[in-house]
């Protein structure tokens, strides 16, 4: 068990949580600031070639999601995924709760991160989400929402284990947002090595004429033009 003052919930508490939900609820997406230190995420990335460490590889050319491959993690997942799931979920879960009440929704989130997930489980969501993504040159992930099952949590986060302009070109994070009465909107963002991104997993509340409307969202990678680019995902739902 990872004790809950540690260097990750540390990093998570340091965040400025005013602005994240501010951009969020005007974006959809907001970076939180350094979760990972450089070497932490040298050594996540390098679990990669471990087969043990997954449950399963999915090579996105093969089901049309774009081009490149991703790995889930099987349990026990590394400490730093762990101490990150736990410290994020009770910081993201006011803003869940507050987008579900503007849409009119039931929100179904305890306060514990367990609890969800006993709750997931119970219902038949038991398969693990924690992702690893590899892109070498000229992989992209097109642009898709991870749902996985009728129980799901509206926010996730994506952290960049590898340095963009160094390790890598391109493979810039990419929101498409459909506005209701209106042309899409697309925001790309550039994640730092180490630093997180929270974003919207499947719609978020954006005013309407008629106090509210749930405006759906897809994430997805623009090209990696050289390099190699690690990320890793953090779901906070289990999978069917």
């Amino acid at each position: 068990m990872i004790v809950a003052g540690g260097p990750w919930a540390g990093r998570v508490a340091a965040a400025d949580w005013d602005a994240i939900r501010s951009d969020l609820d005007s974006v959809g997406c907001a970076l939180t600031g350094p979760l990972l230190t450089a070497a932490e995420a040298d050594r996540i990335a390098a679990l990669y070639p471990d087969e043990r460490r997954f449950r399963s590889t999915i090579d996105m050319s093969r089901y049309r999601f774009g081009q490149g491959e991703y790995r889930y993690f099987s349990t026990p997942y590394p400490d730093a995924v762990v101490a990150l799931k736990h410290a994020l979920y009770p910081r993201l879960l006011p803003i869940a709760r507050d987008w579900w009440t503007k849409l009119r929704r039931e929100a179904p989130w305890p306060d514990d991160l367990d609890d969800w997930l006993g709750l997931c489980h119970a219902a038949g969501q038991t398969k693990t989400t924690a992702i690893l993504l590899k892109y070498e040159a000229g992989d992209w992930n097109a642009l898709h929402r991870d749902l996985y099952g009728e129980l799901v949590f509206p926010l996730q986060v994506v952290i960049n284990l590898t340095s963009p302009g160094v390790d890598h070109t391109g493979g810039e994070f990419l929101l498409y947002e459909q506005r209701p009465r209106a042309q899409s909107r697309g925001t790309a963002t550039v994640i730092p090595q180490g630093h997180g991104l929270v974003f919207t997993t499947r719609d978020r509340p954006v005013p309407s004429a008629r106090g509210w409307s749930a405006a759906p969202v897809r994430h997805g990678v623009s090209v990696v033009r050289s390099g190699t680019r690690f990320t890793l995902g953090l779901v906070f739902h289990d999978a069917a």
